[in-house]
């Protein structure tokens, strides 16, 4: 069995689940997030809990049940809570500004970089005196929040000898002395 698969998904008060046609659909306060599901797997809802099953123990199975029970609940947590990203904009002169949900990048380059967002993400910038500047992003959908991210962060890789770059808030890089250190 699988360890993940086999965990049942509470459902929090006020997320709704529905199934049709091989489309798993969960409603609640952020938002409403649909998934296709392989006809293999079996998804029921039993007193508050959904369970996922699968019907064989073969790789293909056992693989899907623990994807497709991942999925669900991080659609139930999105549509619950939500999720949030913070990037961070290391470098001089690196500043971020946006209008409604285009977003605006210096980072350096001879122009500004401008990225539109989904309607999906709620997006939000920080700038304060002797603090970088922030991109706050928040949305129901993991995977596209994610991408997201991905796509921003690929702009201004975080560079391991200055630190210089677009990372995430928390993260550490490692760092490398250069080649001053190696006399």
């Amino acid at each position: 069995m699988s360890r993940i698969g086999k965990l049942p998904i509470k459902l929090p008060v006020g997320v709704t689940f529905s199934q049709k046609d091989g489309v798993v659909t969960v409603k609640g306060a952020k938002g409403e997030l649909t998934q296709a599901i392989n006809p293999d797997i079996t998804v029921e809802v039993k007193d508050g809990t959904i369970n996922v099953a699968r019907p064989s123990d073969s790789i293909e199975h056992r693989s899907l049940h623990g994807l497709y029970r991942s999925l669900i609940n991080n659609m139930v947590i999105g549509v619950s809570d939500g999720y949030k990203k913070q990037l961070e904009l290391i470098g001089v002169g690196y500043r971020a500004s946006n209008q409604g949900q285009v977003l605006e990048l210096s980072l350096g380059y001879t122009h500004n970089i401008f990225l539109e967002l989904p309607q999906e993400i709620s997006l939000e910038t920080k700038s304060e005196r002797n603090k970088a500047p922030l991109i706050i992003l928040e949305s129901a959908d993991k995977q596209l929040l994610g991408q997201v991210c991905a796509k921003i962060r690929s702009f201004r890789k975080p560079e391991p000898y200055k630190g210089k770059g677009i990372k995430f808030v928390g993260e550490i890089i490692r760092r490398k002395s250069g080649k001053s250190a190696a006399k």
